[in-house]
């Protein structure tokens, strides 16, 4: 890529013909279907059914019920109970680790070397009084999810009281632990193993061998223990050092610890939101990337362009992860791939785009992002409905990839609406991609939002939002009601006419944040009629922090031509015939045509939707001038097709042979070949063509029966 200006988002280099290119959804027809099937397949057919640990192979059975039983989440072991075959547990395996290594650009994992030395210590000391292995009992269990305590005491040989073991545990406050706490064991009865001990289930009167008082009587129990060991007296009450106890009854804190706060410490810091991406994704990403899936904030907003084309602007923010990029000669480096599909609530793909955006930066620029978070942004139009949209974004360098999924709502563009704002920390109103399409580009203004909606209080909250389908009372005696709330209370109102705005469509407002206490706000915008009624509202969150920066990120975003540029309306074109709106699509497709009559990719687009619409002499005038030269290998089949549907089946046959001359073997095109010479009476041609079928397929019912009449017919 040519240099670029870190102070404006960092661009791929695209250039306009790139552009037109990439997104003609036709271009390779063949694997853009696959990959659609594939997707589809994945994301929408129904989920596995979840196996029981007993139906897994022993080697998985052990490894989920033994070896990290105490440290995976309830989502780990969900997914891995779906999981199909033993080359999908062993990506999962392998994420699972990657998902809890302290440094993961270290070949050696830490963690997992570490929890499988606490099992072997465990099943070595800790299983020799009880009939299983170490690893089940309390002792072993308490210490493959804490580790070695940094304190440990033994009360084994006290007069009147059971053998007793206590771990001393702090600086464990990263896990959701107390400061410091102690685990107590006991033997109950004084033989057998040691078993954790809870001051509400036990209590001081378990712990005294000859205890004859009342059993409900704390205070007498832990009188005679505080006699013989006072620190033991005090935890068998309280394990949790430091707490404020009012009487002399066992701490429910304790409680919390033992049953919820120790055996959720080895959650507390594991993200296992890649288990669920993990089995989404699995038959669509390579193995490669399929064991690095990392977090992301996203930010997906709706604006119309000057034209009342709806755009979806959108920005995927990796989190916490910063730029991966590889150095070559004093270059830092890498690609994104990026695929975006879009399917109506029926599951029909609508719309998909890839993206392959390269990054090359020097020294300096490098050196001013490498510490940065790392934003993408993009954008495309869509045509009104509602609809799932789903992102994937690979760095091809660090292996790794993210996703983004989310429910599209597009209003038709005359429908009276109000697009959800975007709030922004700063603007740009001298952007040099003024009149371009390019991600919140917003009325030739350059925003840049956050997914989080964070400020700080010296920034101003810039704000935009568009309206739409306003009737004509609305436009001249209209209001626009700004109200900023802290939870219930109202911290800022501001009230304006439409008329007082230079747009009725684009709608733009500051707000500084100076006078603003740290804290969650909303703000709520509103229409209201003439007559001050609400029309209608929405609200956006936001939140001002009391850090003096906040760590903001450097932008990847990808300018498209403008709105007037022939390649939109083939976009919608494409994505209304998809829908089988074929009125809609021929209308858009043909303005793409006639605007460049001479490129292919909008010749072909029309050529398919006057198929579709039976239009096949419309095809054949199309895509003759097409049928030279290295262009004509994409036109063959539709011309073919339409030849054939129209009885010109000697040239449709010369068509499909020319197709597989250069494209090899095809199942549908030998068909049709042998359909052809049939038709004309060449029924040795018909039956090499069907018999080079069959070898391809053998399972065609219909082609075996015609061969074999033609045989019999010899």
């Amino acid at each position: 890529m040519s240099s670029k200006s870190l102070d404006e988002p960092l661009r791929g280099s695209l250039t306009q013909k790139d552009t037109l290119a990439y997104n003609n959804t036709m271009r390779k027809a063949t694997v853009l279907i696959l990959v659609g099937l594939l997707v589809f397949l994945v994301l929408f057919l129904p989920a596995q059914k979840k196996k029981s640990p007993k139906d897994l192979p022993p080697v998985y059975q052990k490894w989920l019920q033994e070896e990290v039983v105490y440290i995976i989440t309830a989502k780990e072991r969900d997914v891995f109970l779906q999981l199909e075959s033993d080359r999908e547990r062993e990506i999962f395996i392998d994420a699972f680790w990657k998902a809890r290594n302290p440094n993961p650009t270290s070949p050696e994992n830490a963690f997992k070397k570490e929890h499988y030395r606490r099992i072997q210590y465990s099943n070595q000391w800790f299983g020799k009084d009880s009939p299983g292995p170490g690893w089940r009992t309390d002792m072993g269990k308490i210490y493959i999810i804490l580790g070695e305590p940094k304190q440990i005491e033994k009360f084994e040989n006290l007069p009147e009281v059971f053998p007793m073991i206590v771990w001393f545990y702090d600086g464990m406050a990263e896990f959701g632990l107390p400061n410091a706490f102690s685990v107590v064991y006991f033997k109950r009865e004084g033989t057998g193993e040691y078993i954790l001990y809870s001051p509400i289930r036990y209590g001081p009167q378990y712990l005294l061998i000859h205890y004859k008082g009342d059993q409900a009587n704390y205070v007498d129990a832990y009188n005679q223990l505080f006699d013989i060991e006072p620190s033991l007296a005090d935890l068998s009450l309280s394990l949790v050092q430091g707490e404020t106890r009012y009487s002399l009854t066992p701490s429910l804190s304790s409680e919390i610890l033992l049953n919820q706060k120790i055996p959720a410490a080895p959650y507390e810091k594991v993200k296992d939101a890649y288990a669920e991406k993990l089995l989404k994704y699995k038959g669509v990403i390579e193995v490669d990337y399929t064991a690095n899936w990392i977090d992301n904030e996203s930010l997906i907003k709706v604006f119309q362009d000057p034209k009342g084309n709806a755009f979806v602007h959108f920005s995927v923010e990796l989190t916490p992860e910063r730029l991966t990029l590889e150095e070559i000669q004093g270059r830092y480096r890498t690609t994104f791939e990026i695929n975006g599909s879009v399917t109506d609530p029926q599951g029909q793909m609508i719309y998909q785009f890839n993206r392959n955006v390269p990054i090359e930066l020097i020294d300096e620029q490098f050196a001013k992002i490498k510490s940065k978070l790392f934003s993408y942004q993009d954008l495309f139009p869509l045509i009104p409905g509602r609809y799932k949209f789903n992102l994937l974004l690979k760095n091809i360098v660090s292996k790794q990839f993210t996703s983004v999924e989310a429910d599209l709502l597009i209003p038709e563009p005359t429908q009276l609406s109000m697009s959800a704002p975007v709030l922004a920390f700063k603007i740009d109103r001298e952007s040099k991609f003024k009149g371009m399409n390019k991600p919140f580009l917003l009325g030739n203004v350059q925003f840049f939002p956050t997914p989080r909606n964070d400020f700080q209080r010296d920034e101003t909250l810039y704000l935009f939002f568009q309206l739409h389908g306003l009737p004509a009372n609305v436009r001249d005696g209209g209001v626009l009601e700004y109200t900023i709330l802290k939870e219930a209370e109202k911290i800022q109102s501001l009230t304006k006419g439409l008329k007082e705005y230079p747009s009725q469509t684009n709608f733009f407002e500051e707000f500084l944040l100076a006078n603003y206490s740290p804290a969650n706000y909303k703000i709520k915008v509103a229409l209201l009629s003439p007559a001050r009624q609400e029309i209608m509202a929405t609200e956006v969150p936001f939140y001002v922090t009391p850090r003096a920066s906040l760590p903001r990120p450097w932008i990847l975003s990808t300018p498209q031509p403008t709105s007037d540029d022939p390649s939109f309306p083939n976009i919608l074109g494409n994505q209304y015939l998809n829908k089988q709106d074929l009125g809609k699509a021929k209308a858009l497709i043909e303005i793409a045509h006639r605007t460049k009559p001479s490129y292919p990719p909008f010749a072909l687009d029309f050529c398919r939707v006057l198929y579709e619409m039976k239009d096949y002499k419309g095809v054949i005038q199309t895509a003759t001038p097409f049928l030279e030269g290295e262009t004509r290998y994409d036109f063959l089949q539709i011309a073919g097709q339409s030849l054939q549907a129209i009885g010109q089946l000697a040239e449709a046959a010369a068509l499909y042979k020319d197709y597989l001359s250069h494209f090899g073997t095809n199942i549908f095109i030998l068909n049709a070949v042998g359909e052809c010479y049939y038709q004309l009476g060449n029924s040795a041609e018909a039956l090499f063509a069907w018999e080079k079928s069959l070898e391809l397929n053998p399972n065609q019912e219909k082609i075996k029966a015609q061969v074999k009449s033609l045989k019999e017919k010899k």
